[in-house]
């Protein structure tokens, strides 16, 4: 079975919150035109100035994801 891949992307800054919604958005637009299975995707507070956003996807649609969309981090999905 193929391992799921957990992509995020940190944000920074007073705004943090809003701009890891908006990049969520973007990120489940282009798997939606490109046609791209993902799992699960959202946005998570981790403090007051730190926000993340997620896409979870399988290890072999990895690469695609990651070339195109430049995570900054990656772990192993639960």
């Amino acid at each position: 079975m193929n391992r799921k891949i957990k992509l995020i992307w940190d944000f920074r800054n007073e705004e943090a919150l809003q701009i890891a919604k908006n990049h969520n958005q973007d990120i489940e637009d282009y798997a939606t035109v490109k046609k791209l299975l993902f799992y699960d995707s959202g946005t998570s507070k981790i403090s007051t100035y730190h926000s993340i956003s997620f896409l979870v996807v399988d290890e072999s649609d990895m690469i695609i994801f990651r070339d195109a969309l430049k995570p900054h981090r990656a772990e192993v999905a639960e």
